[in-house]
């Protein structure tokens, strides 16, 4: 669910912006059951291609959808996924939530905060001014520097994120969302290279996504004016979801993982992996972008939906 209020006035603007025309109220309708690319909404839809590409950068710009670029018979195609099934829009600043309602615990982790790491060349981390470390090798993860990274990358391996849990006692949990931008790791960049992502909350395996490819095809939207042209450019903003009946990622089952699960209110903290698994199939590593770096202004982001009893 998405919670808008006066708290955060242009995210507000920007959301009920998008959901100001008709045409993009149908987009996120027809995509209440399965995910279409572009010309599949513009025929359902009788408009020409390249108004509903028009609408859908709206879409994107207020995150309520992703898009993510497939392999195609001639080409690529931008297929689109919803990102919430609810928005609820708070304009009372000084209204109490009632127990029994659903409240919102967000963290802001930037990237390069990691408490531990095992990774294999090729990897690095940069940020808007420079490279942090030299490049491929492993040993300068653990540089003090690591702190400020706004890109990093790695071929094998893991990074892995201690997350505070400020969850009132009693509390109830409702769902589990992750969201970051991610891409695969080859030699400079390949955008056929596919890369088996995993996602683990507490030592439990949440689910696995197949990357499509390492993308550099065009420049990254906020990638400083140094950033190497030949490098990777950008990557997929992806959200996991955890709640009592499943994993889903980008509003699509994954696995069969629920909250009871993970034993979030058994600690203050929740630990979150990120990397490729050593039996993965495809062994295409990880690029893991942050606020200034990528087509997305953010970190990782948490979101925990929870209830007073």
């Amino acid at each position: 669910m998405l919670e808008l209020s006066f708290d955060d006035p242009d995210k507000l603007v920007t959301v009920t912006h998008a959901l100001s025309t008709r045409s993009r109220v149908d987009i996120l309708r027809l995509l209440i059951s399965k995910n279409l690319n572009i010309v599949e909404i513009a025929e359902a839809l009788q408009l020409p291609v390249s108004t509903v590409a028009n609408n859908i950068k709206v879409l994107e710009a207020a995150r309520l959808i992703n898009t993510e670029l497939l392999p195609a018979s001639r080409g690529a195609m931008k297929v689109c996924s919803r990102n919430y099934d609810d928005i609820h829009i708070t304009l009372n600043l000084e209204k109490a939530i009632p127990k029994g309602d659903v409240q919102v615990y967000e963290v802001d982790m930037p990237i390069g905060h990691y408490s531990d790491c095992e990774v294999s060349p090729t990897c690095g981390m940069a940020n808007a001014d420079g490279m942090i470390i030299r490049e491929d090798e492993p040993a300068s993860f653990f540089h003090p520097k690591h702190i400020g990274a706004q890109i990093i990358w790695f071929r094998k391996g893991y990074v892995e994120y201690l997350m505070p849990l400020e969850i009132p006692a009693g509390a109830r949990i409702e769902s589990l969302e992750l969201s970051m931008e991610m891409c695969s790791e080859a030699p400079n960049y390949d955008n056929n290279w596919p890369s088996d992502i995993s996602l683990w909350i507490n030592g439990v395996e949440i689910g696995m996504w197949t990357c499509p490819g390492d993308f550099g095809d065009r420049r990254g939207k906020l990638n400083p004016a140094w950033w190497y042209e030949w490098s990777t450019q950008y990557g997929l903003l992806k959200t996991w979801r955890v709640d009592n009946e499943k994993t889903a990622l980008d509003m699509e089952e994954i696995s069969s993982v629920t909250l009871d699960q993970l034993n979030l209110l058994n600690s203050p903290k929740l630990r979150l992996r990120i990397g490729i698994k050593p039996d993965a199939v495809h062994q295409g590593g990880l690029n893991l972008f942050g606020k200034q770096f990528g087509d997305y202004d953010q970190n990782i982001k948490m979101t925990v939906n929870y209830v007073l009893d």
